[in-house]
């Protein structure tokens, strides 16, 4: 076997399954079976989906890659309820914890106004903007 080293310009989702299928695969082997499951909360107009929650629960715990309401749709609990839904999803799937990362001050404090807390943060991440990483106990 030749093996080469490359960087697509846009690597494609094959590509990426590949990496996702190797990586469980190892994880599950060295630190038991992750359970690793997606997990989607979405808001619908019709057919077409609007926004939404995306994540994945693994080890007893919720990761929420993604949450994106639409600007019009802001300020009417939408995403409290997304939140709300992923949990409880998350808790019925066996899940003690929740984890999200977020850019700003204002994503921080409607975390934070969930009962999340901050455990980590990178400064200028963009330039001017602190990333923070928080978690919340499900139990």
């Amino acid at each position: 076997m030749t093996v080469e080293i490359t960087a697509p310009e846009e690597p494609s989702q094959d590509d990426r399954a590949v990496i996702i299928r190797g990586l469980v695969a190892y994880n599950d082997a060295t630190y038991g079976p992750s359970d690793i499951r997606s997990l989607g909360v979405l808001l619908k107009d019709g057919d077409a989906t609007v926004g939404g929650l995306w994540g994945r629960t693994s080890y007893g715990w919720l990761f929420v890659e993604l949450l994106f309401v639409p600007e019009a749709m802001r300020g009417q609990g939408k995403g409290a309820e997304l939140l709300a839904q992923a949990e409880e999803i998350a808790r019925a799937r066996g899940c003690a914890n929740a984890w999200i990362d977020c850019f700003g001050e204002p994503n921080r404090a409607f975390y934070e106004g969930r009962g999340f807390a901050v455990f980590g943060s990178i400064p200028d991440h963009p330039e001017g903007v602190t990333r923070y990483f928080l978690r919340k106990s499900l139990s």
